[in-house]
């Protein structure tokens, strides 16, 4: 088969894998197309070195091609997503219902062969058969929403409230859209232009560039959501939060952070994780959001690439001028 093969950071081609066998428990799965994560684009610039060259991508979307002998309740040629992250489910993480943070977690495209190929064996269990109802461009963002439904479930506000999104990557307008579709008043900030009227149009309110601080409190906002993933602007996140406010932590800066202790605790602002979603609440949630016509994740979609061209739809994802990269892999 053929798979994106990232040999080192900043360099990745296409080379010819020997198409993978499923195991009793899994299912052999054609994929059709794969988003371009951020995640994806830090492990490609080696801002998280890798052991060994790896097939990146986890964002997957395809067709059961074959199934191991223990698999039942699937067909041949059903359409699945893929549910990419595999908490061990004995450590006291997973018994605590935190499967999110299990230390011992399988990642599809980070500690195994990913979803930049033409075929992938994953557990049964992790993969999700779909409506006819939800278009393959909606199931292709399935993944990112996911994480959109987790961090706002990791948040205390609701509906009619105000909220803070910070970062408008495919998560942070995913988080809009969301929002906005549960009837929350959404404010948003972004350097990029364009993204901020993308959730202009989607509805949400554009956030000032001075005198931060008094509008977020005079808004009364109750939650900001800080998905940037970069540490400079968690530092601006937590110098204007105002009191009584909650951050959310969904992007994944590595950087040193810092903020005033006095500050957090006098004014009562709470710092939140989200990382990822829980199994298997999370993704069934997400599913039946899109099922139900409720949200249309697919529109943030910019660019479409076939896998031969990997290298183009990299140097684009890594700009940050697109708002969703996706790999067309296999048809029908």
């Amino acid at each position: 088969m053929k798979a994106a093969v990232l040999e080192k950071p900043n360099y990745i081609q296409v080379q010819n894998l020997e198409k993978p066998i499923p195991k009793a428990n899994e299912i052999l799965i054609r994929l059709k197309s794969t988003g371009i994560c951020g995640s994806d684009v830090h492990l490609f610039l080696g801002d998280r070195l890798l052991p060994v060259p790896t097939v990146l991508g986890h964002e997957g979307l395809g067709w059961v091609e074959a199934m191991g002998s223990q698999v039942t309740g699937f067909q041949l040629g059903q359409r699945v997503v893929i549910e990419p992250n595999i908490p061990c489910g004995s450590c006291r993480f997973c018994l605590q219902d935190k499967g999110n943070i299990c230390p011992n977690k399988q990642v599809i495209g980070v500690n195994s062969p990913g979803c930049f190929a033409e075929y992938i064996c994953l557990d049964a269990d992790f993969c999700w058969k779909l409506p006819d109802s939800i278009s393959d461009e909606d199931a292709v963002c399935i993944e990112p929403l996911a994480v959109a439904v987790h961090a706002l479930q990791v948040s205390s506000a609701l509906p009619n409230q105000h909220i803070a999104v910070f970062g408008l990557g495919a998560i942070g307008l995913l988080l809009c859209q969301l929002a906005l579709t549960k009837g929350y008043q959404v404010w948003v900030k972004d350097l990029n232009e364009d993204k901020q009227n993308m959730a202009k149009v989607m509805g949400a309110g554009i956030l000032p560039k001075e005198d931060l601080e008094s509008f977020l409190y005079n808004q009364e906002i109750v939650a900001i959501f800080d998905c940037v993933g970069v540490a400079k602007a968690t530092n601006l996140i937590l110098e204007t939060a105002p009191r009584g406010s909650e951050i959310i932590l969904v992007g994944l800066a590595n950087e040193l952070a810092q903020f005033i202790p006095l500050k957090i605790a006098r004014e009562g602002i709470s710092i939140l994780p989200s990382i990822i979603y829980d199994h298997p609440n999370d993704f069934a949630e997400t599913i039946e959001l899109i099922a139900q016509n409720k949200i249309h994740p697919g529109k943030i979609i910019s660019e479409r690439f076939p896998l031969d061209r990997i290298e183009d739809a990299m140097t684009l994802a890594v700009s940050g001028k697109a708002t969703k990269v996706v790999l067309d892999i296999n048809n029908q």
